[in-house]
């Protein structure tokens, strides 16, 4: 009993340290240093914390299975090691049915249970708004993007859009100043319909920690809601051709009254309509000026 009492005495300084260690981490440390949140811990969409919380959770529970395995095999190292004045091999364990059966269902549980949060969440993301508050078609092209925004017409005659060309290379890395970027109205659901012109591209906004292959003549979805105004970046994470490295592009969450007088301006540009034309547009611009081959 007085053992016990002890061990109980104990893990009270270490649960304070615990408390103390973990009250002291930043917010990028207590999201696995992943992008997409800011200091005070306002994540960049409304799915960001669920992505977050699942890479980390998944780093805990991999991070004690090392421990623990680590210990075990530190501990057969000195436990089994060779005494003096011994010879040949030590005693071998075999078939034993307790330590079998845990080495058996231990991994079976992990597995299960990354499939299980893993699926949980994949079905959340996947899910898509049916009358979300915005609407965008964004094409990959080789290497840049286009960004139509959809209007209310079927026939997209009220869209209005902005096309891109890929990135100027630098001394030390590309200009962003002229990439093409993409608005999106803070608060605000969002549908992007992502379209390829020619090979397989990937969208991937950074900060948002999702991304979604683009294939040429199917169309694929993704919902969610922007929910911290600010500037970030995106690329292509698929492999497509020499130019790769150079397919980005940014992201300007802004007001609701910003974003509608950037949809004013692409209209007084007489960027209006529906550039839903598959052809290779490789690295045209709005204006039709060719771009960096």
């Amino acid at each position: 009993m007085p053992s016990k009492r002890r061990l109980r005495w104990a893990a009270v300084p270490v649960g304070i340290a615990s408390v103390a260690l973990l009250s002291g981490c930043t917010t990028s440390q207590l999201h696995g240093f992943l992008p997409g949140f800011v200091d005070d811990g306002t994540p960049a969409t409304n799915h960001t914390d669920m992505v977050a919380g699942l890479w980390v959770n998944s780093w805990i529970v991999l991070l004690v299975v090392g421990v623990l395995t680590w210990g075990l095999m530190l501990w057969a190292v000195i436990a089994y090691r060779r005494r003096k004045g011994q010879s040949g091999l030590p005693v071998q364990l075999r078939y034993n049915m307790p330590v079998e059966i845990f080495y058996t269902v231990v991994p079976l549980i992990l597995v299960v249970g990354f499939f299980a949060f893993t699926a949980r969440d994949q079905n959340t993301l996947e899910t898509q708004y049916e009358n979300p508050d915005v609407s965008i078609t964004a094409y990959g092209k080789q290497w840049a993007w286009d960004f139509q925004y959809n209007g209310e017409r079927e026939d997209n005659s009220d869209a209005v859009y902005s096309m891109g060309v890929q990135a100027k290379a630098t001394g030390d890395g590309y200009d962003l100043q002229d990439v093409p970027t993409l608005y999106l109205p803070v608060n605000k659901t969002v549908q992007i319909e992502l379209r390829s012109r020619d090979v397989i591209h990937s969208f991937w906004i950074i900060d948002f920690l999702y991304k979604k292959d683009m294939y040429l003549g199917k169309e694929n979805y993704w919902s969610f809601t922007p929910t911290r105004e600010g500037t970030y970046e995106g690329k292509c994470a698929e492999l497509c051709g020499e130019y790769h490295s150079a397919m980005l592009f940014n992201v300007k969450v802004v007001s609701e009254g910003e974003y509608e007088a950037y949809l004013d301006s692409l209209r007084s540009a007489g960027d209006v309509g529906d550039i839903s034309d598959l052809s290779r547009l490789q690295n045209l611009s709005t204006a039709g000026t060719e771009g960096n081959e």
